[in-house]
């Protein structure tokens, strides 16, 4: 949100704007991706009892009227903030309540049969980081200023590097996945592919925008972009490429 927020060119350090900044990180976190994550832990209890059967749906810690009631107010709350910030901001098109219905249209299929998007490691891990990366930013963006095509297009390509995140959580669930017939990509390729391709996707997406700054004219942000990406690559080494099943939860 404080991405889209900052490229808007528009924001600034005003009560208002903080306020506004704020309302929309709510709508984007705890409501609309406690929706998603509370509809896939719904639909992924039969593979979490494989997995990760003390999680609070499988051990039965929580009702399913308990998950169904949580699963309406955090969307039914999410959406209504993005209507709020449509007026607030003044849209005549209520682009943000639009991208919070086409969010959690795309939450729903990538855990809800008959699609479910997860079930093909490439599409469902590219949805969620998709979903991670990009639709909190448009919606800061879209909030402050206006949510321009290049900008779509530049977010979607850095969502490469949310599929190589989405993947690091596919590793504790091999198990279950094989089970249940996901193919998710540790499935797919087995630990061993999949841990570069993983990690392949995080660091080549962030070199990738790194040698864009550079070729912009901006060797500073460029450099500032290596100097973030180091560390990661020597934790990867270190842990992940090691056992990424071990320590996944580590890196």
């Amino acid at each position: 949100v404080v991405c889209g927020a900052a490229a808007s060119g528009n924001f600034h350090w005003t009560p208002e704007d903080v306020a506004k900044s704020i309302v929309c990180m709510l709508m984007s976190g705890p409501c609309l991706t406690g929706y998603t994550q509370t509809i896939n832990d719904w639909y992924d209890r039969d593979i979490d009892a494989i997995n990760e059967p003390y999680r609070p749906i499988p051990s039965g810690a929580v009702s399913e009227s308990e998950v169904i009631t949580q699963i309406w107010v955090l969307l039914l709350a999410g959406l209504g903030l993005a209507g709020l910030l449509d007026v607030w901001a003044g849209h005549d098109f209520p682009v943000i309540f639009y991208l919070a219905v086409g969010g959690s249209l795309l939450s729903y299929i990538y855990s809800a049969p008959p699609l479910k998007l997860k079930q093909n490691g490439w599409i469902g891990n590219f949805a969620l980081g998709a979903s991670y990366i990009s639709l909190p930013w448009w919606a800061g963006q879209a909030l402050f200023g206006t949510l321009t095509p290049d900008i779509i297009v530049l977010t979607m390509l850095y969502s490469i590097a949310g599929l190589g995140i989405a993947i690091v959580n596919d590793f504790k669930s091999v198990e279950g996945d094989r089970k249940m017939g996901l193919q998710s990509l540790p499935v797919a390729f087995g630990s061993e592919t999949a841990k570069w391709i993983c990690v392949g996707a995080i660091d080549i997406t962030q070199i990738s925008v790194a040698g864009y700054l550079l070729g912009s004219g901006k060797p500073l942000y460029a450099l500032a972009l290596l100097g973030l990406i180091v560390p990661q690559i020597f934790f990867q080494f270190k842990y992940f490429l090691k056992d990424p099943v071990k320590y996944d939860v580590k890196y």
